[in-house]
């Protein structure tokens, strides 16, 4: 039987970092399951964290089993395809669904609302389909964004501009933004003023929420 041996120590550590990050910047953090689902720590993250996200839905029931349940977290989900097959377990226990495509959401749009728990509705941006008919976008309540693995503030720097503008017109029409994932924070040398600083400045620019996975 494998052994999986976590250092409780540098667990920590991460952990009151992205804590700072949380309290300094006035964001929300998730864990990303796909990177990390050892979820016999689960109840140490639940003292730091928001939530969890997913990428399915066995990664959704864990998430929902293991920190939403038992701690009252936030438990999202996305993924590039919803099967059929699983989409009414996951109105049942997920308070925010992230689409692929504006055209994802039109399909999914009246499942969701006439759900009996309102649930928070994202949508990753794809430039091309956001061009096409504005009415598939109605009633959404988020963005989100994916475009760094392990990288620095300075590529969340980079990125922010080109965000605004090509989706600003959005903003007054959502609550959150979610800058998704890679964002490498607790690697030796990460600017994390400047991570800070980028999230605060769309807080406070445009009113949204934050999300940092």
């Amino acid at each position: 039987t494998p052994c999986y041996v976590i250092d409780e120590g540098a667990l920590k550590r991460n952990l009151e970092l992205l804590k700072l990050v949380r309290e300094k910047a006035g964001c929300k953090i998730l864990l990303a399951q796909k990177a990390f689902s050892a979820f016999a720590v689960y109840p140490l993250i639940a003292q730091y964290l928001d939530g969890v996200t997913a990428s399915g839905i066995f990664e959704a029931k864990l998430g929902y089993e293991e920190m939403a349940k038992p701690f009252g977290r936030e438990n999202h989900v996305f993924s590039p395809a919803y099967p059929e097959q699983d989409f009414d377990e996951l109105l049942k226990i997920c308070d925010h669904m992230v689409f692929n495509s504006p055209r994802q959401w039109a399909k999914f749009r009246d499942r969701v609302r006439a759900n009996d728990r309102y649930i928070q509705a994202g949508i990753r941006v794809t430039l091309e389909e956001f061009r096409k008919d504005p009415a598939l976008y109605e009633g959404i309540d988020g963005l989100h964004f994916h475009t760094m693995c392990e990288q620095g503030a300075d590529t969340l720097e980079r990125t922010l501009p080109h965000v605004e503008e090509k989706f600003g017109f959005m903003f007054d029409k959502i609550k959150w933004l979610n800058f998704g994932g890679g964002h490498h924070i607790t690697k030796p040398g990460y600017n994390v003023a400047k991570l800070i600083e980028c999230v605060k400045r769309i807080r406070e620019t445009y009113g949204l929420e934050v999300y940092l996975e």
